[in-house]
């Protein structure tokens, strides 16, 4: 007979043992644990589970000294079944921590979930006993964590074990006095609810011969609510199928990865729901019954539904259930990453996750059509996405990706793949190039091994760069394709009600406003050599600057102070849109104007700003030479030419310039000189497509914008 009292462990230290197994995040587990430990005992009975029942209640007791009528503080739950009961066998495995013989994949340490999260758990039960008189006897035991119990080295008080009058078997697990987690929100509708998603394989797979499954909820001892799990509750399986999957193993050259020839079989069921039902699609992987684990759906989204419905897959096999961990829910199924860098973590041959993903999502489109047309759309999705970034093949296959993945998610894993190609190539040019050290001059076959090196060389020295240089390309049309959108009108910002801000937009697409990185800017839509010179964007005329000083003077005689603030226009506080600086005594100013505005308009404006900073600049500087663009979209040659004759149509008439005008020179100053055009945003978007047509025709063949 199992001693009474306090029951001290041998062999193991309760306080280090308890430590090393973790607390579930999940604050019902204990319940779950239960629940499975419940339905396991039916199980043993060998007999039709649909006569047995198990019963849940949450004890509540109502608060009567507030005005707070209706609140409830929780005060315990139980979980009573109808099952084999603790007998000595099944008490004797319940002792031994790391007892694993009883079947159903248990690990025996369930019951520390229970320690963990409520002070006391008590339990009778009834079960059938040869040696008693009465054909029944009645255990009575609690489990605690309390000082009192592992001072004594124990977590089980064996309060006492008699004959009993019965006629049936029955357990009753009851907790009490929660260590750290509210229970007082728990109710029989979130029980529910949770107990069916988390059993739902194991119900699926017993649809037709489940207990009867009751929640009650109980108010001061009194029955207010009652609710059942029927298989009116639980899905029927839609389709199923085996699946294969081979065993993998570090390669022999320990760097790699291989298939071996040893397979295991999993299960794969799949669920056709309605949506109203199911909130979202899901691959779930079931141990011992029970979804602990997603798997990654590949070809849906997940609140995705198709005609009305959703679909949940349900993988299983014994292996899954195998690599359970003691806190039931936490696999040791490794990636191909994990496999490869920690291999001496794991068996010599193992199941990878990667395979275990691949192999799903392929046979979900092998058993659903529906879901294999929506990842043909997906695909061209993904498609116009490659197009539209000049993303080669090789890159999208390298970078694994997924058909529900958001174009954010997939540039990010493109990018990360190119790192890697290139890091990778790099390393074999460095080969390539160390391998010359090897070369002998002397030898007879000198010339053959050299060519033979120069080759592989050229060959390697493209891959590697394509990439850098197909980037860059793809930026370019997407500006050009924005400019583009702009023009149009058509981007969101645009049609919003608010004021005309397309001279804005337009500005910070070329070069962002108050800025002074020219290098980042996209003035290659003007100019190719643009991004090259130092410049600002929107400055304070008075406060730019040229490598840390300042370009206008600030100590002005009187009559320059005059000259800066004549008619009250404040000079130096006015921002030209763009400002320019290619190299000593030479000037970039870039105006740009809103498309609905007329250019002829603003003939001046580049002449003043040239006039203010040809004469009050610092004289290190000398700024004598200034090249002035006007652009809008409103251009009208012959209304230019009525206003400012020195304008002349260029050879395509699509701009007119003035190649010559002078700046007077004030204060001691020379003269300088002024070249303007005056052109359209439309002119310019047409010249820099054609000329990122040939980089790109170049690059990838002809790619209509």
């Amino acid at each position: 007979m199992i001693q009474l009292g306090l029951i001290k462990a041998y062999g193991i230290n309760y306080r280090g043992a308890i430590l090393k197994i973790k607390k579930s995040q999940d604050y019902l587990q204990p319940i779950y644990e239960a629940f499975t430990n419940a339905y396991e005992a039916i199980k043993l009975l060998n007999k039709k589970p649909d006569n047995e029942k198990i019963c849940i209640k949450i004890y509540f007791r109502k608060d009567l000294f507030t005005d707070q009528d209706e609140r409830l503080n929780f005060e315990s739950i139980s979980i009573e079944d109808t099952g084999v009961g603790f007998n000595d066998i099944e008490f004797e495995r319940f002792i031994n921590l790391d007892d694993t013989s009883k079947p159903f994949f248990n690990k025996g340490s369930g019951r520390i979930q229970y320690i963990h999260s409520f002070e006391k758990t008590h339990v009778i039960s009834i079960y059938k006993d040869e040696t008693s008189k009465t054909g029944f006897k009645r255990r009575e035991f609690i489990l605690s964590k309390k000082k009192a119990f592992l001072d004594k080295n124990a977590i089980i008080n064996h309060i006492s074990c008699e004959d009993v009058d019965a006629t049936e078997t029955f357990t009753e697990l009851i907790f009490s006095a929660p260590l750290k987690d509210n229970f007082n929100e728990v109710n029989i509708d979130i029980l529910k609810e949770n107990i069916k998603n988390r059993y739902l394989a194991l119900f699926c797979e017993n649809r037709s011969c489940l207990p009867k499954i009751i929640l009650q909820q109980m108010v001061n001892e009194i029955l207010t609510k009652e609710l059942y799990i029927t298989k009116d509750d639980i899905p029927q399986v839609d389709k199923e199928k085996k699946i294969k999957i081979n065993f993998c193993k570090i390669a022999s050259d320990g760097k790699g990865i291989e298939q071996t020839d040893k397979i295991e079989i999993f299960e794969l069921k799949g669920f056709k729901i309605n949506k109203a039902q199911l909130d979202k699609n899901g691959i779930k992987l079931v141990s011992k019954g029970e979804i602990a684990q997603d798997l990654k759906l590949e070809n849906l989204l997940s609140d995705e539904e198709l005609d009305g419905y959703r679909y949940l897959f349900l993988l299983s096999g014994d292996y899954i259930s195998n690599k359970d961990t003691d806190t039931r829910g936490c696999f040791i199924i490794p990636t191909k990453d994990e496999f490869k860098k920690e291999a001496n973590l794991f068996n010599e041959e193992e199941i990878l996750l990667d395979d275990l993903q691949e192999k799903v999502n392929e046979t979900i489109l092998f058993l659903y059509d529906e879901i294999g047309k929506r990842k043909e759309k997906k695909q061209e999705d993904v498609e116009k996405l490659q197009r539209m970034f000049l993303l080669s093949p090789e890159l999208i296959k390298e970078a694994k990706i997924r058909l529900n993945d958001t174009e954010e998610d997939i540039l990010e894993k493109v990018y990360k793949a190119d790192a890697k190609l290139v890091a990778k190539k790099d390393a074999e040019i460095k080969k390539k190039i160390d391998a010359l050290d090897n070369l002998d001059p002397n030898s007879q076959d000198f010339t053959e091994q050299l060519n033979h090196e120069i080759d592989d060389l050229t060959r390697e020295i493209p891959l590697q760069n394509k990439t850098a240089l197909t980037r860059y390309v793809a930026h370019r049309k997407l500006i050009l394709s924005l400019f583009d959108k702009v023009l149009k009108r058509q981007l969101i910002v645009q049609n919003g009600g608010k004021r005309n801000e397309d001279e804005k937009l337009l500005h910070n697409l070329i070069f962002r406003q108050k800025t002074d990185e020219s290098s980042q800017s996209d003035l290659w839509l003007l100019n190719e050599d643009f991004v090259y010179f130092k410049g600002t964007s929107e400055g304070k005329l008075g406060d730019i600057e040229i490598d840390g000083n300042k370009i206008m003077k600030q100590e002005l005689s009187e009559e320059e102070l005059n000259y800066r603030d004549s008619l009250e226009e404040k000079r130096y506080e006015k921002r030209p849109d763009i400002l320019l600086f290619p190299q000593e005594g030479k000037c970039i100013i870039i105006e740009l104007k809103n498309p609905d505005k007329n250019i002829s308009d603003h003939l001046l404006q580049i002449n003043n700003y040239a006039s203010i900073i040809r004469n009050l600049s610092n004289p290190e500087f000398n700024f004598n030479t200034f090249y002035g663009y006007l652009i809008g979209d409103k251009l009208d040659a012959d209304d230019i030419q009525n206003k400012d004759s020195a304008f002349v149509n260029a050879y395509n008439f699509d701009y007119v310039f003035k190649p010559y005008y002078r700046i007077l020179g004030r204060f001691g100053r020379e003269d300088g000189s002024l070249y303007t055009e005056a052109i359209t945003y439309s002119t310019l978007l047409d010249r820099a497509s054609k000329r990122n047509e040939l980089f790109i025709d170049k690059l990838l063949g002809t790619i209509s914008l």
